[in-house]
């Protein structure tokens, strides 16, 4: 299997996140509440609506292992602050996919202030995570920061992410838990040809977004005035959902390896086929706030 176009993305879903992106871009209250809710470790440059702060930056720069040159997939892109920072700090290519138009448009006008004139080394487009419509080992190193817990199929996606990524490169991810639960990350990385290679803890995120919940919920009137009813009820509602699960919760940076000369451990009908054991829903488990 060797994709070369992108199979056309769930429409609803990506209309939810075109309004989602459309109704931040008017307003800086929302990147503040982030900021306030980081402290120092806020990188306002990359102005990421995600867990994305300056260790974590520094921490897949890296972890990745990236030569100059070299591509980079941003899987989950946003409007592209992460891949964008990185592809510059590592001087490399990079590809990035969002299943939001709105997005896309925005991450490719920042492309010229990370990368000035050497835009070209840049790309973004509309694709969802278990479907890239990317080549085969077309990627050096992937990063996805804070998306995985939003795919409809998780499984499915780390397979999809595994067959883009090259013998030799690495994938980092984001990955979250419940306390209590045991993590199937090993099996899921095994399913697509990789290796756990590095599980870097970080501590004080799970509390960076009890700030951030209780911060939209004292600006709760701001909010309404500045993003519309709509965009601060899905914000409430979410924090409503998440704070519970906060305590106790486990958040890592998790980094696959894909091993230079391994014979392959599934064919494509298994990793095509394989069922989702989430149902093929996002579940609770590991939902990454937004």
């Amino acid at each position: 299997m060797n994709p070369t176009t992108t199979p056309r993305p769930d429409i609803e879903r990506s209309a939810a996140y075109d309004a989602f992106h459309t109704a931040r871009a008017r307003t800086g209250l929302t990147a503040r509440l982030y900021a306030a809710a980081m402290g120092e470790d806020y990188p306002a440059e990359v102005a990421a609506s995600s867990s994305c702060d300056r260790p974590l930056l520094a921490l897949m720069t890296a972890r990745l292992r990236m030569s100059p040159g070299q591509l980079l997939v941003d899987a989950g892109c946003g409007t592209g602050g992460v891949g964008l920072w990185l592809a510059r700090a590592l001087a490399v290519g990079l590809s990035g996919f969002d299943l939001s138009p709105v997005a896309v448009a925005r991450a490719t006008a920042r492309r010229r202030h990370f990368l000035g004139d050497a835009t070209a080394r840049a790309d973004f487009r509309v694709a969802e995570l278990h479907r890239t419509g990317l080549p085969d080992s077309s990627a050096h190193g992937i990063v996805c920061v804070d998306a995985l817990g939003r795919s409809t199929d998780r499984d499915q996606t780390v397979r999809e992410l595994g067959r883009i990524l090259a013998p030799g490169g690495r994938l980092a991810m984001t990955r979250s838990l419940r306390a209590g639960r045991t993590p199937a990350w090993a099996e899921q990385a095994a399913a697509a040809g990789l290796t756990v290679e590095h599980v870097d803890e970080r501590p004080a995120e799970p509390a960076m977004w009890q700030r951030l919940y209780r911060l939209w919920a004292a600006h709760a009137d701001d909010l309404r005035r500045e993003l519309g009813e709509p965009q601060t009820a899905n914000m409430l509602n979410e924090a409503r959902q998440m704070l519970p699960t906060l305590p106790g919760r486990r958040a890592v940076l998790l980094t696959l390896y894909r091993p230079a000369s391994t014979p392959e451990t599934t064919g494509p009908a298994d990793r095509m086929g394989r069922p989702d054991r989430h149902g093929g829903r996002p579940t609770t488990d590991e939902r990454t706030p937004q």
